[in-house]
């Protein structure tokens, strides 16, 4: 998955513990600081101007299980390109995104396919991730209120606990996240997502970190739909290179369709 998926999967939003939203952003100066820092840290953590990545993702539902290797390229805030190196029997199939809009080039059929506002909350390669989580881009400080829920230890380790509530004219999904990272580095554990009802809707858990393309970071990413106990997606990094020179070329139809 591109860049842009995983800043998405790295919204996690917790809803309705709190009723005093409004107060969080009005809190202590110093406190508020830190917390932006840390919520700066974990976005920045999973940006870069631009990227190649080599990965494995692999699928399973209550119907099928795959698993699949892929290398994707991004640039910017809105351009990436993701294509299928195995199962052989799919190699080629791609997926363009360029801003608002996404492509499919299907290289069975030798087609090429828009994906319309219906087909937007369809799976995107089989997985639990949906097509419109790749073009939703959201930054944690500036679209929820936020504050430190818990710090100490938990699981053996010193974490630290942030609650984030929406901002009523934030264009976000979730009705709350709630984040949790090392205490040490900043490095994230994992992420809860809730509805509007309160209801958490899905979790990832972050593992493996290590340091991959000069940057260190969680290697193996795996998101659990809670509705749906056994299903995951779990993306495994493989090869990665940030801030490097890629060319706009990258991100155009007739380059979607070249294996």
């Amino acid at each position: 998955m591109t860049r842009r998926a995983w800043w998405v999967a790295a919204l996690v939003v917790w809803v309705g513990l709190f009723v005093a939203a409004p107060a969080w952003a009005q809190g202590a100066g110093g406190e508020q600081a830190r917390v932006k820092a840390l919520l700066d840290s974990l976005d920045d953590l999973f940006r870069s101007t631009s990227s190649r990545v080599v990965m494995t993702m692999r699928v399973k539902t209550a119907n099928y299980e795959r698993s699949m290797s892929m290398e994707s390229w991004s640039k910017g805030k809105d351009r990436s390109l993701v294509r299928l190196l195995t199962p052989i029997k799919e190699k080629g199939t791609s997926t363009l995104m360029s801003g608002k809009e996404i492509y499919t080039y299907l290289p069975k059929t030798d087609r090429t396919i828009r994906i319309s506002s219906g087909m937007m909350g369809g799976a995107w390669m089989g997985s639990h991730f949906t097509n419109d989580d790749l073009i939703k881009s959201s930054r944690l400080a500036e679209d929820y209120t936020y504050k430190i829920t818990f710090e100490g230890k938990r699981g053996g380790q010193d974490v630290i606990e942030i609650t984030l509530i929406p901002k009523e004219d934030a264009a976000v999904t979730w009705g709350r996240i709630v984040s949790v990272m090392r205490a040490e580095d900043k490095m994230p554990v994992s992420q809860s997502f809730f509805d509007e009802d309160g209801k958490e809707m899905r979790r990832m858990i972050f593992s493996q970190i290590k340091e991959i393309g000069g940057r260190k970071m969680p290697a193996v990413l795996r998101v659990e739909p809670v509705d749906k106990p056994g299903e995951f997606t779990e993306v495994i990094y493989t090869e990665a290179e940030f801030d490097l020179d890629v060319s706009d070329g990258i991100f155009s139809l007739n380059n979607l369709k070249r294996n």
